[in-house]
């Protein structure tokens, strides 16, 4: 038999090779495809330019953990068309072409069963959850966006690992050698890629809103479940690329090398919490010198450092071409009934939160505004262009009021602050009564209260955003709203609306366990506080925060401020919620003082306490 020369076995090998390369080009094509691997197998690329980004994880993308409404039992929920788009808008706005999500979600035991996880057992899945995801991808091709999608959580967070051992009664540990239990989370994948979505016909496989697949968040997952999970998901989708989920973060750990040589990993990747900057990027340049340009390299995760250093890192990504691009953790949308959802960082600084896109005053501390601009800018340069002026917001979505004192709407991506003009009649005139309210300054709460409404009347409401920019048009119309009372709420940002404080201290700080309620009043056993109404109190609503089995209020009321009597009161909300994050109990105080024209409420502490909201209603 004869034999080729060695050079001639090269050549063959090298053709063969680019034929692989151009039939696998085109097959992604001819599927509508756009992202792949450079001939050079290190840069992402998007048709025929590379694809590099600045960009931000939305966790609650797909899965809300955030709702955080005062009287509710659990946080979680599905997010609306108008919360998804909002969050995807958001990315566009500041110069963003993807979005990580978190993963999908496990059924937990110590959650409640209302709780729509999307994996609700082995090979059991929940279809409205799932339907939500089809929503998320739906928009995503219409807004422009691309997903990175963790198909596992390493952690308990939202249900995820510790989830799958549970099912099988098995140790945590053993999830990533045990047969059953890897078969198990096959399942999730088989159902997921090969999921036809309900509102565009397209397969997950086949979805180019997908930039690509991930293994997982965080995933202390050994090398050998690694290898064998991103042979089966190419088993199931060569269209789309697949990102290594190892939980390579800060110091602790470095990139595979077995992932980076792995045929079926396109793309490494690694976390960043460092709070020395300087050993932040050591640890990142360690990554690159694992990688040697042989693999695209993705900073999944980046955040809780000053904006200098944050900056300074995306100079070094910029400048490099072996990587890809970073996601900062992490940014909120604005949530359905007003306002934005909230979620406070348990890493590094107390202060750290959810960022809120165009940056507000709430987030001062954490360098809100400064930060994302600068993302912005940032993002932009990478991509090798100036940013533009910022687009002036949509008109944003009155929702209809009960009451003259809880005012809300739906807000508009990229708005800094809101107009509000009141009418008589529907059709106008209108008086302007509010400028630039922001929707940010309160949590889970009705965001404007009419003080200057005259009881009896009716009125009709309009409002439009603002930003740098311009203003949008008119929202729609929402009204009659009749003045039956008027209200004083005090969000207790400072003592300016009590009347007598004694004892008392305005605090903030570690607000997730007061369901994000960021200014609040502490008390201790013999602390008071008084308010005096301009007319007569018709109803009392207070958030209390309590650790106790017994009340740690009490409610007095006077029609002079010199002598008080008590007033009895109704106590509701869940007891014993610590949860994951350690939640305080959420009790709603409520009264409805009978028989006299009481113009003064003191609350006295009888026990420890942080009051979050009250709201008096008077007629």
């Amino acid at each position: 038999m004869a034999f080729l020369r060695p050079e001639n076995r090269k050549t063959i090998l090298l053709f063969t090779l680019m034929g692989l390369f151009l039939f696998a080009h085109v097959h992604s094509q001819d599927k509508g495809f756009e992202h792949f691997i450079s001939a050079e197998g290190n840069k992402l690329m998007d048709g025929n330019r590379e694809f590099r980004f600045i960009s931000m994880n939305i966790p609650n993308l797909n899965f809300v953990e955030d709702e955080l409404e005062f009287s509710r039992e659990h946080p979680y929920r599905l997010p609306d068309e108008f919360e998804i788009r909002d969050a995807m808008k958001t990315v566009s706005q500041m110069g963003g072409k993807v979005i990580r999500i978190y993963t999908l979600p496990v059924k937990r035991s110590d959650e409640a069963d209302a709780v729509p996880a999307y994996v609700s057992g082995p090979g059991r899945f929940n279809e409205e959850a799932f339907r939500t995801t089809d929503l998320m991808l739906k928009l995503a091709n219409e807004e422009g966006v691309r997903i990175i999608f963790p198909l596992l959580n390493n952690w308990k967070w939202m249900g995820g690992v510790p989830q799958y051992a549970e099912f099988r009664d098995k140790a945590e540990e053993e999830f990533w050698t045990d047969p059953q239990l890897i078969m198990d989370f096959k399942k999730t994948i088989a159902f997921a890629l090969n999921r036809t979505n309900t509102l565009t016909g397209v397969k997950y496989k086949d979805d180019k809103a997908i930039l690509c697949w991930e293994t997982g968040n965080e995933l202390m997952s050994p090398e050998s479940w690694v290898k064998e999970i991103a042979a089966y998901i190419k088993s199931i989708d060569r269209n789309h690329l697949l990102m290594d989920g190892y939980f390579a973060i800060d110091n602790q750990r470095q990139v595979y090398e077995s992932s980076v040589l792995d045929p079926n990993i396109d793309i490494v990747s690694s976390h960043h919490y460092e709070q020395d900057p300087i050993s932040q990027l050591e640890n990142i340049q360690k990554n690159l010198d694992v990688i040697r340009g042989r693999k695209p390299y993705v900073l999944g995760e980046l955040g809780f450092s000053s904006n200098a250093a944050i900056e300074r890192v995306y100079d070094f990504i910029i400048a490099r071409e072996d990587i890809a691009g970073t996601l900062n953790w992490s940014i909120r949308s604005h949530r359905r009934e007003g306002g934005f959802y909230w979620h406070s960082e348990p890493v590094g600084h107390d202060f750290y939160k959810a960022y809120h896109w165009p940056g507000f005053s709430s987030g001062e501390k954490y360098g809100e505004t400064g930060l994302l601009h600068l993302m912005r800018t940032k993002a932009y340069e990478i991509s090798g262009t100036a940013a533009p002026a910022l687009p002036v917001p949509d008109a944003p979505a009155l929702l209809t009021p009960d009451h003259v004192y809880a005012i809300s709407w739906q807000g508009s991506a990229g708005a800094s602050g809101y107009n509000i003009e009141r009418s008589g009649r529907e059709e106008g005139p209108w008086e302007q009564i509010a400028f630039n309210v922001s929707d940010a300054a309160v949590q889970y709460g009705s965001l404007y209260n009419d003080r200057s409404a005259v009881s009896a009347k009716e009125y009709f409401y309009r409002i439009q955003a603002m930003n740098a920019s311009g203003v949008s048009g008119w929202s729609n119309v929402a009204g009659p709203v009749k003045a039956s009372g008027g209200a004083l709420i005090d969000e207790m940002s400072g003592p300016m609306n009590c009347y007598q404080v004694r004892e008392l201290d305005f605090t903030s700080g570690q607000d997730r366990k007061f369901r994000e309620d960021s200014d609040r009043l502490k008390g201790q056993k013999g602390s008071e506080v008084v308010y005096y109404l301009p007319a007569n109190i018709e109803s009392i609503h207070i958030h209390s925060f309590e650790q106790h089995s017994e009340a740690a209020l009490s409610l007095m009321v006077s029609t002079d401020g010199m002598d008080y009597q008590s007033c009895d009161f109704e106590v509701s909300g869940r007891r014993t919620t610590l949860g994951d994050y350690g939640y305080w109990d959420a009790l709603l105080y409520s009264s409805y003082p009978e028989g006299a024209a009481y113009r003064f409420l003191k609350i006295v502490f009888q026990r420890e306490a942080q009051v979050g909201r009250i709201q008096i209603v008077y007629q």
